[in-house]
């Protein structure tokens, strides 16, 4: 089997514009990958374009050397950019050679350990930054079943909080605490805003609350800065969707002060090179929960990531709370029923992209969310 070509799909989505790709073969299978990045979807099209004359008439089941042609071969460090051009490419090779199998991708991985997946919601906190809008949400949330869900109640604060921003964000986590629960794990979300201080205050102020984890207080590229929070935060820290190579994971695992960690396939280059570093993580005791908070394709890749990992800890789940149309995108999308999500037993990733569909939902430049901007949280171009 040889690739023959590889074509690329941007599909306009209002929080953001999502990459896919079409890996093409000699003898008729293809697969279906996604390289989605914020801000960044006609840049990381036009890598997978530049990129792919250097795999094209190579044998897909050669996942390693496809990545070595993709990555080391091009010597510059291009970073989540570059990244998720492999990861497009890559993904849609295992979907195929699940394909050309008959298996799912899981039992290329090594296996299923697991035959459903818990799952947190994401995404269902669309609308005023107030805690009585996040404790009617939260309980909305609570009741299809899930038993966890991630928010962040921090509006558009960054490094610092003045005393009114830190009670009110206080106050929402106390409000989504109440509206649901003890039984409910809450994971706080920073989003990368504060300084160390800051961090370490929200930290101890939100404990009583208990929720599971703080995620990204502080900027992920400086390492020191998060161990500190991670050692003196009475609230575990997880990380890591920012990374972009294995060699991060290792420094930071160095500290052993993290052990919660959210590698995204995406920004990695793909399914293997996460799932390799999935088993960095358990050499140090660690738990993982993969970010994923992309298109479909994406969802239904970490499925299979996750269905593979010993050391998974929960699912993200955006895709209840996205778009309506997002189902439509593919066939058999990814679903979670009472806040599990249940291992699928079809060839390849499961899915098929609906080119029809694809093709009524084209790139618009203004399709972002800036997380820094007030009124991000209702999810509107216009707001945010």
């Amino acid at each position: 089997m040889k690739i023959t070509a590889i074509d690329t799909y941007v599909v306009g989505n209002p929080w953001k514009n999502w990459v896919f790709a079409k890996v093409s073969t000699d003898e008729g299978i293809y697969g279906i990958g996604e390289g989605t990045l914020n801000y960044f979807a006609r840049t990381v099209e036009t890598a997978i374009h530049e990129l792919k004359h250097l795999i094209l008439g190579l044998d897909p089941f050669q996942i390693e050397v496809l990545h070595q042609r993709l990555v080391r071969d091009v010597y510059t460090d291009g970073a989540q950019i570059h990244m998720c051009a492999v990861a497009a490419i890559e993904i849609a090779c295992w979907d195929l050679l699940g394909k050309a199998l008959n298996q799912p991708v899981y039992n290329l991985l090594g296996g299923r350990c697991r035959d459903r997946l818990r799952a947190y919601a994401n995404g269902w906190y669309r609308g005023p930054r107030t805690p009585e809008t996040f404790a009617e949400k939260a309980r909305e949330v609570a009741r299809r079943g899930y038993t966890a869900l991630k928010f962040d109640p921090f509006g558009a604060n960054w490094r610092t909080l003045s005393r009114e921003e830190f009670e009110l964000s206080l106050d929402i986590i106390r409000a989504v605490r109440e509206a649901v629960g003890p039984s409910v794990d809450l994971l706080v979300e920073g989003h990368c805003r504060f300084n160390v201080a800051t961090a370490i205050q929200l930290a101890e102020a939100m404990h009583p609350l208990r929720p599971a984890w703080f995620e990204e207080p502080v900027h992920h590229l400086n390492i020191r800065a998060l161990v500190e929070v991670a050692r003196r935060s009475p609230v575990p820290i997880a990380t890591g969707e920012s990374f972009s190579s294995k060699q991060q994971f290792a420094e930071l695992l160095q500290y052993e002060a993290v052990s919660i960690f959210q590698p995204e396939m995406l920004n990695l280059g793909g399914l293997w090179a996460t799932r390799k570093i999935a088993d960095m993580i358990d050499a140090h005791y660690g738990v993982v929960a993969p970010h994923s908070a992309q298109g479909p394709v994406s969802s239904a890749a970490c499925v299979h990531l996750n269905a593979s990992l010993p050391n998974f800890l929960i699912h993200e789940f955006f895709d209840e709370f996205n778009e309506p149309w997002e189902r439509d995108l593919v066939t058999n999308p990814v679903e979670a029923e009472e806040g599990f999500i249940e291992v699928p037993h079809g060839p390849g990733l499961g899915i098929d992209l609906n080119f029809e569909e694809v093709a009524r939902h084209p790139y618009h430049p203004e399709y972002h969310l800036s997380l820094f901007k007030p009124g991000w949280e209702r999810r509107s171009v216009s707001d945010a």
